[in-house]
């Protein structure tokens, strides 16, 4: 009866440290189970993993590219350009876009017909694109500024009037001034703040802003630093001046307007012909990019149409 009971005890303990040690097995077997799935297998991999790779491959990318824009040195300006337009873009940035424009327009410009000529066509478009889009957000911008530009000397003219200092002056017309004055402002008072000089901070806005009334008065505030004076007084006549020179401007805006229309439609009228007639009847007009003839008649043209649209823009301009 002893040796049962003692077989009995024995057997129980036995099973009870097998199942033990089968449970802590089984943890281990489905611990690496899980990191096998987790690193070895591509399709338990969730989404965030998947954004996580694209961030790193875009990384590396933009990398490369800035290396590849700083052995160039076209670095610092396609950066001058887009802080001129206000794009908050990186240099790499912008010429990844612009990879993206030229691949893009390309392929468009191929699949609606299948010519090489067309293909050409389209690289340039996409190439180009990009550009004019930053060239037009700088000068709308530009523009923006100059027509704000008197408010904000009068501005500054009265708060020294008042009793403030350069500085608060400048801090006055931020607060009260609206985009791009504002931002253009915050960034000469924050370069002002880590200890850059006055004049170094308004030539860095005079790069950012290439305004010619912006440069008249940044030229007195300099001289009046170097040499003495009411500044007040000064700025005030500029105020004068500047809006003067908006009034003549938009006067001779007005009367030169047709005129650079014309240029314009002279200009892009032959361009635009081609391209439909390119589209109608293709075997009509690849005659001139096949043909000697037609490609000296080709370089003739472009020729007349870029000298014409120059001679026209030169008679239409007018500086004040």
């Amino acid at each position: 009866m002893n040796e049962l009971v003692i077989l009995f005890i024995l057997l129980t303990a036995t099973l009870f440290f097998w199942a033990i040690l089968v449970r802590l097995f089984q943890q281990k077997l489905l611990m690496k189970e899980r990191l096998n799935e987790y690193i070895f297998n591509e399709n338990s991999t969730d989404d965030k993993d998947k954004q996580i790779k694209k961030i790193v491959t875009l990384t590396s990318a933009k990398e490369k590219v800035r290396k590849q824009l700083k052995s160039t040195n076209k670095n610092e300006r396609i950066q001058m350009m887009l802080q001129q337009a206000g794009v908050p873009l990186k240099p790499e940035e912008y010429v990844m876009f612009q990879w993206i424009s030229i691949a893009f327009f390309a392929g468009f410009f191929y699949l609606l017909k299948n010519s090489i000529v067309i293909l050409i066509f389209g690289v340039l478009f996409g190439f180009v694109l990009p550009k004019l889009i930053i060239k037009s957000k700088q000068k709308k911008r530009l523009r923006k500024f100059n027509d704000y530009l008197p408010e904000m000397i009068s501005t500054a003219v009265n708060a020294l009037r008042a009793g403030f200092s350069f500085f608060q002056a400048l801090k006055n017309v931020m607060e009260e001034s609206p985009s791009p004055v504002k931002e253009e402002l915050e960034i000469v008072l924050k370069e002002m703040q880590y200890g850059t000089t006055v004049e170094e901070a308004l030539n860095r806005l005079k790069d950012r802003m290439p305004s010619e009334d912006l440069d008249l008065m940044i030229q007195a505030i300099v001289i009046q630093r170097q040499v003495g004076g009411n500044l007040a007084m000064v700025l005030e006549k500029i105020v004068h001046t500047i809006r003067e020179r908006i009034s003549i401007q938009g006067q001779i805006r007005t009367l030169t307007a047709q005129g650079k229309m014309s240029g314009t439609v002279v200009a892009l009228l032959p361009v635009g012909l081609a391209g439909i007639l390119f589209l109608v009847n293709p075997s009509y007009m690849i005659v001139l990019f096949t043909n000697p003839i037609g490609l000296v008649l080709l370089c003739i043209g472009a020729i007349s149409m870029v000298l014409g649209y120059f001679f026209i823009s030169k008679i239409t301009s007018i500086e004040v």
